[in-house]
């Protein structure tokens, strides 16, 4: 076991994480405002259904929904994940789409009814108002609770573990039940050097919208 292996070996488990992350931010974003839609819907029977859904999601532990995506199709319906990360993919989309749509529907609810109507006066449609006058509004204010989420998403990714996907602490822990320590020390640098990474990308997102106070 070579320094150079292992190292190897992290970083492939490393891979794994930052994979799962980039696919739960590009799916989970958008079907988060669409969830977000749903349950500020004035159609009720969609909003109460979308409002039940998110409260089951955020009630439940992420671990859980895991093991249900990736075998309850296999155990009730006969047909079995073929892919461990499909299944993770799956699981954390759903689970992170729920969490932004409740930081995007903050967001919006935010800004005061004045913004609205002062855009109505001005002609224009609601749609308009929102993309035109509110949406920036609306962004520079979630930018600081999605950012924690999205440090909460790098950590949560370890979490691909339980379904057998070699994330970096998995690769970790095979070394250190051979009695080597250092590289599950290794994986903290790892996400210390992803988190810090975040949050100076999103310090500087920030100070980019100042300039909607």
């Amino acid at each position: 076991m070579t320094f150079g292996k292992i190292t190897t070996d992290l970083l492939a488990g490393l891979g794994q994480n930052i994979e799962l992350f980039l696919l739960t931010l590009a799916f989970a974003l958008p079907l988060g405002l669409l969830i977000t839609f749903g349950s500020m819907s004035k159609f009720k029977p969609l909003k109460y259904l979308t409002k039940t859904f998110v409260w089951i999601i955020r009630g439940t532990p992420l671990m859980l929904q895991l093991f249900v995506v990736f075998y309850i199709p296999g155990l009730v319906f006969g047909y079995p994940m073929k892919s461990r990360m499909f299944a993770a993919a799956i699981a954390f989309i759903i689970n992170y789409a729920c969490y932004f749509s409740e930081i995007y529907r903050g967001g919006i609810e935010s800004i005061p009814n004045g913004q609205y109507e002062a855009g109505q006066v001005l002609g224009m449609t609601k749609s308009q108002t929102f993309f035109r006058v509110v949406l920036m509004q609306v962004v520079k204010r979630i930018i600081p609770p999605m950012g924690n989420e999205l440090l909460t998403l790098v950590k949560d990714t370890s979490l691909a573990r339980v379904i057998a996907i070699g994330e970096v602490i998995m690769a970790a822990e095979r070394y250190t039940a051979r009695g080597l320590i250092w590289p599950l020390f290794y994986t903290g640098v790892y996400f210390l050097a992803l988190c810090g990474i975040l949050t100076l990308l999103f310090g500087w997102i920030e100070k980019k919208f100042s300039y909607y106070r």
